[in-house]
């Protein structure tokens, strides 16, 4: 699993839609970007699902993973 993986996460502070890539790369990994709409830190952690899918929980700084 080396592409990238095209995933629609809702921003925890806005609840805007946005579509984000994800990289096998980054598996087992947090990282934080902003917001397309709001502009407000999001918390990724990106992890591989039973059926060896990329999958992605997303946080504000405010939550505690």
């Amino acid at each position: 699993m080396n592409q990238l993986t095209e995933k629609t996460i809702a921003c925890p502070y806005c609840g805007e839609h946005i579509e984000v890539l994800l990289d096998p790369a980054d598996i087992d990994q947090q990282y934080i970007e902003d917001c397309q709409v709001c502009c407000k830190p999001i918390n990724f952690l990106v992890f591989e699902t039973m059926d060896e899918e990329l999958s992605v929980t997303v946080f504000s700084d405010d939550e505690s993973y």
